[in-house]
């Protein structure tokens, strides 16, 4: 493949925050199955570089190899975990989407491993075809597998990526926050908008990744076109993003040294009412969650593949002309960038016709029980909370009397009132909540 298709690959995330969910989701899968994330903003050599570390099960030099390389996928589902990734392709086209260059330092208990994915070193070595320098290492700090080739690589890394010795690579290592594995990728030469000023705003909040809302035209490129007059704060906050981004969350994300808190959707509404819906066209039912959101401004059908969140907020029907404050959780099967499905005919069956029919009975049943209500519900039906122990992550329904507002900022299954859901030893149950 040509050095250029590295740039034209990752034009399919028009929006950032979807590549960086990309490389989020390959720290959620069953492959790598972390159970935490750290996000971060640092600053190498004058560089804003952002950093992605998880305490996942890392990777030897092989399956480093694959990572970097275009076509390979052997993600299988884990009991009933399964993986967001499909094609073989999210960190490739999310990494550099983000930036010009990558690197990866993984461990995997035995050996420690590193790869650069660079359009910079390609362009500066007048590369004809994508190569990719990966080292390993064994536990005792020896170069593995082919001495001489890994050599090269090595003298490559030192010479056009930010790390100019050993003690600086090695350095990255000490980041994992896990003793025996987990993965550390680092982006930079991140993209910049015409200004000359990097895409994401890392200054309004120390606490977040934002994009920047001071330039109409920067902002207005990455609007929703059915949503123009309320966008919802997912479209420009990471953190915002990566609270709804999986339907049932498995993983704690850490952005700039904050927990994110993440949220059961389905479990977050007033007013829910649950049904099966059956296109002839497609042979599963699809499960339909209707309710008020908190934010009567954020509205519309949140549309779910294997968990993860592919199309928020999307309006049909009565949505477009009545402010119902519904949410729908259905599945379908998501296009290359996972932001959109499949155009089939099976899609526009369900969009265009059933769900227009299907959700325009519902408002008009709900608003008609409600006329004198001026916003939703102030909770939500049920208060479900994470348990904050990274070896447990549990979600726990708590009683109604318990409010959200009481909770404090580190919950255990401990703190849990009632004795049958006390301790983390007791089996997560959530219900009817599966992956699809």
């Amino acid at each position: 493949l040509s050095p250029k298709y590295l740039h034209t690959n990752s034009t399919s995330h028009t929006w950032p925050f979807s590549a960086i969910a990309e490389l989020i989701d390959n720290a959620y899968d069953p492959d790598v199955n972390a159970s935490q994330l750290w996000i971060d903003v640092r600053r190498y050599e004058h560089e804003f570089c952002l950093t992605f570390t998880d305490n996942g099960n890392g990777m030897d030099s092989l399956k480093l190899h694959k990572m970097l390389s275009f076509g390979f996928c052997e993600k299988v589902a884990v009991k009933d975990h399964l993986p967001v990734g499909h094609y073989g392709n999210g960190f490739k086209s999310g990494s550099m989407r983000l930036g010009k260059d990558a690197l990866v330092f993984t461990r995997d208990g035995n050996t420690k491993s590193v790869g650069f994915l660079s359009q910079t070193y390609l362009d500066k070595i007048h590369a004809d075809t994508i190569l990719v320098p990966i080292v390993t290492w064994d536990a005792n700090g020896n170069i593995l597998f082919m001495q001489y080739f890994a050599q090269v690589s090595l003298k490559d890394i030192f010479t056009y990526s930010l790390f100019k010795d050993e003690k600086a690579l090695f350095a990255q290592f000490d980041e994992i926050p896990s003793s025996s594995t987990g993965t550390r990728i680092i982006i930079y030469n991140i993209r910049k908008n015409m200004d000359g000023k990097p895409e994401f705003d890392f200054k309004t909040d120390f606490t977040d990744i934002r994009i920047p809302d001071d330039v109409d035209a920067e902002l207005t490129k990455y609007k929703r076109q059915e949503r123009q007059n309320h966008i919802p704060e997912s479209d420009f906050s990471l953190r915002a993003y990566c609270s709804i981004l999986y339907l049932r969350p498995r993983m704690q994300i850490i952005l700039r040294n904050k927990k994110v808190r993440t949220t059961v959707i389905a479990k977050s509404l007033s007013k829910t009412e649950v049904d099966l819906y059956r296109p002839q066209l497609v042979s599963k039912p699809i499960k339909i969650t209707f309710g008020f959101s908190q934010n009567r401004n954020h509205y519309g059908i949140m549309m779910y593949h294997r968990n993860r969140l592919i199309k928020p907020y999307v309006r049909v029907g009565y949505q477009l002309r009545v402010c119902t404050s519904t949410a729908n959780v259905v599945t379908l099967l998501p296009t290359h960038n996972k932001q959109d499905f499949d155009y089939t005919k099976a899609y526009r069956w369900v969009m265009t016709l059933n769900m227009v029919l299907y959700t325009q009975p519902y408002s008009q049943h709900t608003t008609s029980k409600t006329l004198t209500i001026q916003k939703p519900t102030a909770s939500p039906d049920q208060l479900w909370v994470q348990c904050d122990n990274p070896k447990c992550l549990k979600w726990r329904k708590l009683p109604k009397h318990i409010s959200a507002d009481s909770l404090p900022d580190k919950w255990y299954c401990r703190n849990h009132p009632l004795p049958e859901w006390n301790s983390c030893d007791i089996p997560e149950v959530l219900e009817d909540e599966q992956e699809e």
